[in-house]
């Protein structure tokens, strides 16, 4: 019997050119030792087949070509009467992973870090791979602060060659940050600088922000506002010296100081412009925002470039370089700068691509493109495109491209690639407010119903004062041009007797409404609807029944009127965020009339005009004023349950819900409310110290104004009711929630008073 043993020192003897075998014809081949790999994976890896002739060279290829594959810890080939002989040991299987003391992370989540690095249960276990995993998981707690952590990993073996791995876990705290420095400032406060960081020392608000936790992408953000501090103040040599991070012994403490150059403060000499402009340059110098004898300004300098860059950009130049370069004067300390216009060739564009949608139809956005295919490429049609499909609020997130066109020079394409987004929404919600008490609330809701772009949901709301269910479709292109078409169904009650309004209506009814847009944020609708509304009064000989105008109008008209309002409106809105503008404007004005052969014959009119002035990076100035005004028509009076209300939250906080106005002269605690109403409000809005960018939340102050009167009393400013005080607006993740604090003034005695408000949750 013969019998060869070839492991890896053999295959080092075969690479040198040493024999260690005569070759022979393989009669068979075995494979011994496996118990989870098959024995044709084994084969497949194997340079020689039953037949033919076994060399040196062929058992080296061989040897390695197995140890490759990480399923074996030790390979050998033996020969037997010229049978092949492969022994295998497998490395274990891991069977399971388990942490314990794990409180910073969700176990789920870094069971699937872990399998990113190699770690997971079933796949072959690694001791190399283990330890880059323990030192990953170690990473991630270094990036949360937790320096403390200890990490110890045990390894069990268990029956049919498989492992338990372990991670013991010991968090420990996350280390604080007890001290930033900054060092070599001069021109400014230390502690002027140190606010624009978003790393602070522990304060009264570091449980949620978390900002006493150092981040190492934190503080590179950090250092590039502290830069575009210095560079829009002048100091156009700034530079950050050195950055040092140092920790305590005790691994609690974490000190940053951070080392700086100021240079110098430049001011501008001169703003030239060269190259090929297109169009004259008095055109360009209108889009330079800096100009000589100012401050020195990168922020300022880059949005020139780029307005002269958007400039070309509308007139179909995609390729447009334009760029700025600085002429020192040291000694004077002023700089020169000549912006350098390159327009490239004129583009146009072949094609838009749309990816992304798998739900939503193509025309839903091609209907939202104002870049058309084959028109001039025009930077601001393209802009506007994506932001009129971010607005539809069908996709999480929005990207265009403009790629130019492979072997071309005059030719873009638009791509547009969308992530999905559930618009199917299911809700149940309560909430609570001052006025209503507790509010019961659910939705069902498409957004984008089977992804025709088209709206349709069913409200229900159940709060003590209003309850509302209700039916609505709107159908934004009904025409290719634009025009939206929608109706809603409705049955509505009001029940304001807990106000001490006595007295209670149920309004059913329905309409079919119709939108024209008219510029690209402007539009106009109209609408016409019929509603039935059921009048209930108080007439029980107490103190408390229903004023007396109440039991006059039912005696007139009866306790069910029926209404045929038609109404148009017009909007314009240039805010630039729905949650959290900081500037623009947003006016509506509206117009309600009861057509006349109806029960009841009114109109309507209101306007509403709210602006938002940027005062610096962080205050924001919003002006509000409203007014409305209604009367009867054909001699009628205006029912009184079409009245303008104000007070409370949304008009002249400090003061009770829908309490301004006239009041029953028998029970003054009654509010009837009037045909004319006036709102005012200033507010200046502001960031929570502490919360840096997030903003879920922002606080005010603010100054409120506002009136109620009747038909039959003179509007006098000085009827006014008036208020001031601190607001916050939290967007949490139970809803919005809003709460004032205000001081009224120029009070009259019967006002009802209530410094204290709040709102939460969001009602139909």
């Amino acid at each position: 019997m013969k019998k060869n043993l070839l492991a890896g020192l053999i295959a080092t003897l075969f690479a040198t050119g040493a024999s260690a075998f005569d070759s022979f014809t393989v009669k068979d081949i075995r494979v011994e030792g496996i118990q989870r790999t098959e024995a044709g994976t084994v084969f497949s890896y194997l340079p020689v087949k039953v037949g033919e002739t076994m060399t040196d060279e062929k058992a080296a290829q061989a040897i390695k070509a197995l140890f490759a594959t990480g399923f074996f810890k030790d390979v050998r080939i033996e020969v037997e009467n010229d049978v092949l002989i492969v022994a295998l040991e497998e490395r274990p299987a891991i069977a399971q992973i388990d942490f314990v003391g794990l409180k910073e992370f969700d176990k789920d989540q870094l069971k699937k870090g872990l399998k990113d690095v190699g770690i997971a249960e079933s796949r072959i276990f690694d001791r190399a791979t283990l330890d880059k995993a323990e030192q990953e998981l170690k990473r991630q707690y270094l990036s949360r602060g937790k320096y403390g952590v200890v990490v110890t990993t045990t390894v069990t073996p268990l029956e049919r060659n498989r492992v338990s791995i372990n991670f013991g876990i010991d968090e420990g705290e996350a280390a604080k940050i007890k001290q930033i420095n900054i060092v070599g400032a001069q021109a400014f406060r230390e502690k002027d600088l140190l606010a624009l960081f978003q790393l602070q020392t522990p304060n009264w608000i570091s449980w949620y922000t978390k900002n006493d936790q150092y981040s190492k992408q934190k503080l590179s953000a950090d250092l590039e506002a502290l830069r575009s501090y210095y560079f829009n103040r002048g100091y156009l040599e700034f530079n950050v010296d050195s950055t040092q991070v140092s920790i305590s012994p005790d691994k609690k403490d974490i000190y940053v100081t951070v080392s700086i150059n100021e240079g110098e403060r430049y001011v501008i000499s001169s703003m030239k412009l060269a190259g090929d402009l297109l169009l004259s340059e008095d055109e360009f110098r209108k889009a330079i925002k800096i100009k000589p004898g100012d401050v020195y300004s990168r922020e300022k300098l880059n949005e020139s470039t780029k307005a002269i860059s958007d400039k070309l950009g509308a007139l179909g130049y995609a390729f447009a370089n334009v760029n700025a370069a600085p002429e020192l004067d040291k000694e004077k300390r002023q700089v020169a700068f000549t912006i350098f216009v390159d327009p490239g060739r004129r583009a146009y564009v072949r094609r838009i691509n749309i990816t992304g949608n798998s739900k939503t139809r193509d025309e839903v956005i091609r209907q939202e493109m104002r870049q058309m295919e084959g028109a001039w490429y025009d930077a601001d049609r393209v802009k506007l495109s994506r932001e009129r499909i971010d607005k539809t609020n069908y996709f999480g997130e929005v990207n265009v491209e403009t790629p130019p066109v492979p072997g071309t020079t005059d030719q873009v394409d638009v791509n547009v690639n969308v992530t999905e987004k559930s618009t199917g929404n299911i809700s149940l919600g309560a909430g609570f407010s001052s006025a209503e008490k507790v509010i019961l609330s659910g939705s069902i809701s498409q957004a984008n119903l089977f992804g025709s772009g088209k709206f349709a949901s069913l409200q229900i709301n159940t709060g003590k004062l209003n309850r509302t269910i209700g039916l609505s479709y709107t159908n934004p292109y009904f025409t290719v041009d634009g025009i939206s078409q929608g109706f809603d169904v409705y049955h509505r009650t009001l029940n304001p007797t807990s106000l001490s309004y006595r007295y209670k209506t149920a309004s059913t009814g329905g309409g079919i409404r119709f939108g024209f847009p008219i510029a690209e944020k402007e539009n106009l609708s109209f609408g016409l609807a019929i509603d039935s509304t059921t009048v209930t009064i108080f007439d029980e000989g107490l103190s408390t029944d229903s004023p007396q105008r109440y039991k006059d109008f039912v005696k007139e008209f009866g306790n069910t009127n029926v209404s045929l309002p038609a109404t148009v409106a017009w909007a314009r809105d240039t805010k630039d965020s729905a949650i959290y503008p900081t500037r623009g404007a947003f006016s509506r004005a509206g117009f309600e009339v009861s057509v006349p052969g109806a029960d009841l014959t009114y109109y309507r009119g209101t306007l509403q005009h709210q602006h938002y002035f940027p005062v610096t990076k962080d205050l924001t100035l919003m002006l509000n004023g409203e007014i409305g005004y209604a009367n009867g028509l054909q001699g009628q009076n205006l029912a009184f349950f079409k009245n303008f209300y104000a007070g409370g939250v949304g008009s002249v906080r400090g003061y009770d819900t829908s309490s301004l106005g006239p009041q029953d002269p028998t029970n003054t605690d009654v509010r009837l409310g009037g045909n004319r109403r006036v709102v005012m409000n200033a507010e200046l809005l502001f960031p929570i110290p502490g919360f840096g960018v997030d903003k879920s939340v922002r606080v005010g102050g603010f100054v409120d104004a506002g009136q109620v009167w009747g038909k039959d009393q003179k509007m006098a400013m000085g009827d006014l009711r008036a208020s001031a005080g601190i607001a916050a607006v939290w967007t949490s993740p139970f809803g919005p929630l809003k709460f004032s604090i205000a001081q009224p003034f120029n009070t009259k005695e019967g006002d009802k008073l209530q410094r204290f408000q709040f709102q939460m949750g969001s009602t139909f």
